[in-house]
């Protein structure tokens, strides 16, 4: 057994679970611990890095992106393998640091229309209803796999206006891009040709393929995604050419401010961001909140005889779930945080799973209470880049957990969960259930 800090960063670990703790006794040692970077499978040991573990630390670094850079060295926790890769990368919105980050995230702000967002919300309800509803009469499934890998994927087509028939393509991408740590992920291909558009065949055929090593390509490179970066440059022309009514479409025919338009280079990067953090956060999320649910038959009661309760106990599932684990920032200066003294450069990485379940901010941190109030969770993140997509998130949990609700009598186990193999994101990839109508 290795040292609690050795544990948290070994992906190993997240086989078993999330090491809560590791993370707490961390945590009352010092809010901000150096913890060593080891080489992890094909990828080279790194310099280091400050873990972040309280809730009001976290909060700070993530409120002050001047001297606290997502666009330095972008903002996972291993470097990107060169200079080419660092500077590529740099260009995602999830790595911009303002005043390029605020113009990008006010075009897609605008974007998310009224009625955009609305016709969004009536169609999220219906499908949660119809993928719960599909397997309402079996009294089992497995509600990772059947039920919810789809519901954010038709969320997701529907935003880009991408053919329903296209969406597995999305489930492809998530998974090489969050699981490149897990060996099942990293080489996903559920896709085919089959019933898809000449868009998605033509992508597929440029699909990437493990070395004779058994290696896939760096999937946060563009050579790692070709036919991610295909697909979004067909679909950004075609959007540009043809406008739809979702909210891609009024993104590339908007005009900002200073006459700028949103180019195609900027769209395919939107759109790997969208399929991969869009999909996956929540495609973990349903699956937790499940797992808190089905473990917690009192909380399945009361929500049953109050659906009062279900926007709270959404929230308390983003908390005592935390589908992204953590974020990286580098500081751009020398500096001090909750009296550690940091130095320009250090990588300084904000571990959510620990900020939420500080017992400073939440009592009884552990417990999962759907009547949790107040809940200052950063499942979301915190400051510039609070979660974009963060409204729609919550609807699609509600939405399914009503529909739950409605149509399954009471959820337990069905069987043992299998973790995603990432210390990334904290990932579920079946989870069983069974239920009495």
């Amino acid at each position: 057994m290795g040292s609690d800090a050795e544990t948290i960063v070994d992906p190993d670990t997240y086989l078993r679970g999330v090491p809560y703790e590791a993370l707490a006794r961390l945590r009352s040692r010092a809010p901000v611990v150096w913890v060593e970077e080891p080489a992890v499978d094909s990828w080279p040991a790194g310099p280091g890095f400050w873990a972040v573990l309280r809730h009001a630390d976290v909060r700070h670094v993530l409120r002050h992106p001047r001297v606290f850079s997502s666009q330095l060295g972008a903002t996972q926790i291993r470097d990107p393998a060169g200079s080419a890769a660092l500077a590529y990368v740099r260009r995602m919105m999830l790595n911009l640091d303002p005043p390029e980050h605020s113009r990008l995230r006010g075009l897609l702000t605008q974007a998310f229309t009224p009625r955009a967002v609305a016709r969004l919300e009536r169609r999220i309800e219906g499908w949660a209803r119809d993928l719960v509803a599909a397997v309402a009469d079996r009294g089992e499934c497995d509600f990772a796999k059947e039920v919810a890998a789809d519901l954010p994927l038709l969320t997701l087509a529907e935003v880009f206006g991408v053919p329903a028939a296209d969406r597995w393509l999305m489930f492809d991408w998530s998974n090489r891009v969050i699981g490149y740590q897990d060996p099942e992920y990293a080489v996903s291909a559920r896709a085919d040709a089959t019933g898809s558009t000449d868009m998605a065949r033509r992508a597929i055929a440029l699909r990437p393929v493990p070395d004779a090593a058994g290696r896939m390509p760096d999937p946060r490179t563009r050579e790692g995604m070709p036919d991610l970066y295909a697909y979004a440059a067909e679909l950004g022309e075609y959007k540009r050419r043809r406008p739809g009514e979702d909210v891609m479409s009024n993104l590339m025919r908007h005009v900002d401010s200073d006459g700028g338009r949103v180019g195609i280079a900027e769209f395919e990067n939107l759109f790997w961001l969208f399929s991969v953090a869009g999909n996956e956060t929540l495609r973990n999320g349903l699956p937790g909140g499940m797992l808190a649910l089905a473990a917690n038959p009192q909380a399945q009661a009361a929500l049953r005889a109050d659906r009062s309760l279900l926007p709270g106990a959404v929230e308390e599932m983003l908390r005592w779930w935390t589908p992204v684990m953590h974020f990286r920032r580098t500081a751009t200066e020398d500096t001090e945080l909750a009296g550690t003294r940091i130095r320009a450069g250090d990588k300084v990485v904000v571990w959510f799973s620990a900020a939420n379940r500080d017992p400073a901010v939440f009592g009884e941190p552990d417990t999962f209470r759907i009547t949790r109030s107040p809940n200052d969770h950063l499942s979301f993140g915190h400051g510039p880049h609070f979660c974009l997509g963060a409204h729609l998130a919550r609807v699609q949990l509600r939405a399914m957990f009503a529909a739950v609700l409605d149509l399954l009598g009471e959820v337990e186990p069905g069987g043992e969960p299998v973790r995603l193999r990432s210390n990334f994101q904290n990932g579920i990839k079946s989870l069983p259930i069974r239920w009495q109508g």
